[in-house]
C-alpha cells in the first residue's frame, strides 16, 4: 500500500460517500486505464474522473519524467498548469528531504517494486466525502503505480528499440555505401537466381542497368547477353560445392576489347547451406596490359642475354666468310667464260645471303644491348618529321595517303633523335606493309590523355589489322607474318627496346579489317621515366 504524505487537516466536510459512489469512481478510472496509461491525455482524463467522482477542488498526477530525476504535473481538464518550481517541491517531498506542507491536500506517492514513480495529489472541496475520499485515493494509487511502472518500461523498451533500429539502419547505410564505393561491379543472387543486391558500379558499367529495375528479377533476365545455360551452371556449381570460383572473360561491348575477372563467392546466412552467391566483376584490362609488358620485357631481356653471348662468335666466322668471298672474287678473272658466268651467279647468291646474315647479327646487336647513347632535350615534332621525310622516299609509300596531326606547343623530351627515328620508321614500314601499299597513314602527336608528364606519338593505319592471337607476339624477336625474305622479325623488337631505353612504353590497339594504331608514350624532359 502506498502510504500518504498528508491527510486533510480538517474533516468538516460532507458526510461519507456511499460505497457504490466509490466503486463508480474506481470503475470509471479502470475504464480509462484499460488501454494503458502511456499518454498524458489518459493521465489527465484519470485526474478528471477522480476530481468529479470525489467532488474535489483540484486533482493532479505527478508522474516521473523520462530522465527519471524530475516530476511533471498533469492537471485534470480545465485546471491551470502547475506553477514553475512545483515539480522541484514534489521531488523533494518524494525524496523525504522536505516535509510536505500541513494543508488540506491528500498526497499519496505512487511507488512500485521499491521505485517512486510519481504522486497523486487531491485537494478536497467542501463537498468531498471524507474520509472515504482518502481511502479511494489510496486504492487508486495502488492501481496506478504498476501501470505507471509498465508504461515506463514500455517507454524504455521503445526507446531502446528505436535506438537499436537507428544503429542498425546507420550500419546498413554505411555498409551499402562501402559496397557502392567499391571500384568493382557487385551483385548478389539467391537460390532462385533472383538479384538481391546490385551496387553502383553495376549501374554505371557497360550494361548500365539501374538498381531499382533489377532487384527481384532473375539474373538471366538482366544479363541476357550471357548464355543462360552457362551462367546457370556456374551459379549451381557454387551453390553445390560451396567453393569460390574465378574466371577471366573478354568483352567487346564497348567497341574495344576489355578483360574482366569474375569471382563468385558463396554466402551463408544461417548454418552451412549456401543461401546466396556474390558475384564481383573487376576490369583487369590495364593489369593485363602491365603483365604483358612485364612478360615482354623479361622475354626480351632473356633473348638479349642470349644474343649478347653468341654475337661475337657469329661475327668472327661471318668476317672470315666475307674475306674468302673477296679472295674468290679476285681470282674469278682466271676462270674460262662459261665457268666464270656460273661462278658469278653463285657468288652473288653467297654475297647476298652473307649480307643478310650480317644484317640479322647487326639487328641482334642493336636489340641485345640497349645503347646508352647520348640524349639531349629535343622537340618531338621535328623528330617525327625527319622520320616521315625518310619513309616518304620509300618505294612502298607511293600509294599511301599521309595525314599529319602534330600538336603545337609540346614540351621537349630527352631523346636520342637517331634512335627514335629508327623506332618510328620500323612502326611506319610495318603499317605500310599491313596496307599492302595502299591506304591512309595518320601520324599524330599530343599530350598523353591520362598524364600531363607524357607525350604520345600515334601511328594509325587502315590495313587488315593484327589477329588477336598475334598481338602478344609482335614484339618478340624473329616473329613475323611477312613472306620469307620480306623481314627478319627484329624491327618492332628493336623499336620496343629503344622506347624502353627512353623511359617510354608502346601500346597497340588493333581491329581486324579496320586497322591498327601504335602509340608511343615518351616522358617530358625532367619528368623521369614512365612507370
Amino acid at each position: 500500500m502506498n502510504e500518504p504524505f498528508t491527510r486533510p487537516a480538517a474533516a468538516a466536510v460532507s458526510g461519507p460517500a456511499r460505497p457504490d459512489d466509490a466503486l463508480a469512481v474506481v470503475a470509471a478510472v479502470a475504464g480509462y486505464l484499460a488501454a494503458g496509461i502511456d499518454t498524458d491525455a489518459v493521465k489527465a482524463a484519470v485526474a478528471g474522473v477522480v476530481k468529479r467522482g470525489l467532488r474535489l477542488a483540484r486533482c493532479r498526477l505527478w508522474p516521473r519524467a523520462a530522465e527519471g530525476s524530475a516530476f511533471r504535473g498533469i492537471p485534470a481538464p480545465g485546471e491551470a498548469s502547475p506553477a514553475p518550481g512545483e515539480g522541484d517541491a514534489v521531488r523533494r517531498w518524494l525524496e523525504r528531504s522536505v516535509a510536505p506542507p500541513a494543508d488540506a491536500a491528500l498526497r499519496v506517492p505512487l511507488a512500485y517494486d521499491g521505485a517512486t514513480l510519481g504522486m497523486l495529489e487531491a485537494w478536497p472541496s467542501a463537498e468531498t466525502p471524507l474520509p472515504a475520499a482518502a481511502r479511494v485515493v489510496d486504492v487508486l494509487a495502488g492501481v496506478l503505480s504498476p501501470l505507471l511502472a509498465s508504461a515506463e518500461l514500455s517507454e524504455d523498451l521503445a526507446g531502446e528499440v528505436a535506438l537499436r533500429t537507428r544503429e542498425i539502419e546507420a550500419q546498413r547505410r554505411f555498409t551499402a555505401q562501402i559496397i557502392d564505393t567499391l571500384p568493382v561491379g557487385l551483385y548478389v543472387i539467391d537460390r532462385e537466381f533472383r538479384i538481391q543486391a546490385w551496387n553502383r558500379k553495376r549501374e554505371t558499367g557497360t550494361q548500365g542497368v539501374v538498381r531499382d529495375e533489377v532487384l527481384g528479377r532473375t539474373v538471366f533476365d538482366v544479363l541476357h547477353r550471357q548464355p543462360r545455360d552457362l551462367l546457370q551452371r556456374e551459379f549451381e556449381r557454387v551453390f553445390e560445392t560451396g567453393r569460390m570460383e574465378q574466371l577471366e572473360v573478354e568483352s567487346n561491348a564497348t567497341g574495344e576489347t576489355r578483360h574482366y575477372r569474375l569471382t563468385k563467392i558463396p554466402m551463408r546466412l544461417d548454418g552451412d547451406e549456401v543461401t546466396h552467391v556474390i558475384t564481383i566483376g573487376e576490369d583487369i584490362t590495364e593489369w593485363k596490359s602491365v603483365q604483358q609488358q612485364i612478360a615482354q620485357t623479361d622475354k626480351l631481356a632473356a633473348v638479349g642475354q642470349l644474343a649478347a653471348g653468341v654475337m661475337h662468335e657469329i661475327n668472327n666466322p661471318l668476317a672470315t666468310l666475307g674475306a674468302c668471298l673477296e679472295a674468290l672474287e679476285s681470282r674469278s678473272e682466271d676462270l674460262p667464260g662459261p665457268a666464270r658466268q656460273a661462278f658469278e651467279e653463285y657468288f652473288r647468291i653467297m654475297e647476298s645471303e652473307l649480307g643478310r646474315c650480317k644484317r640479322i647479327v647487326d639487328g641482334l646487336l642493336d636489340f641485345s644491348r640497349p645503347k646508352a647513347r647520348h640524349k639531349r632535350r629535343a622537340p618531338l615534332n621535328p623528330i617525327v618529321e625527319d622520320a616521315l621525310f625518310l619513309v616518304k622516299h620509300h618505294d612502298r609509300f607511293k600509294a599511301i595517303h599521309l595525314v599529319r596531326q602534330l600538336a603545337d606547343d609540346l614540351p621537349a623530351i630527352e631523346a636520342n633523335a637517331e634512335q627514335l627515328i629508327q623506332a618510328f620508321l620500323a612502326i611506319m614500314l610495318n603499317a605500310i606493309d599491313a596496307m599492302e601499299g595502299a591506304g591512309a597513314l595518320t601520324v599524330a602527336t599530343a599530350f598523353a590523355p591520362d598524364r600531363a608528364d607524357e607525350l604520345v606519338v600515334s601511328f594509325s593505319d587502315t590495313g587488315a589489322g593484327i589477329p588477336r592471337e598475334n598481338l602478344s607476339k609482335i614484339f618478340e624477336p624473329f616473329f613475323t607474318t611477312k613472306l620469307p625474305g620480306r623481314g627478319t622479325g627484329l624491327g618492332l623488337s628493336i623499336c620496343y627496346g629503344i622506347v624502353a631505353e627512353h623511359g617510354g612504353r608502346v601500346q597497340v590497339d588493333s581491329q581486324q579489317d579496320r586497322g591498327t594504331t601504335f602509340r608511343v608514350f615518351l616522358p617530358v624532359a625532367g619528368a623521369g621515366a614512365a612507370p
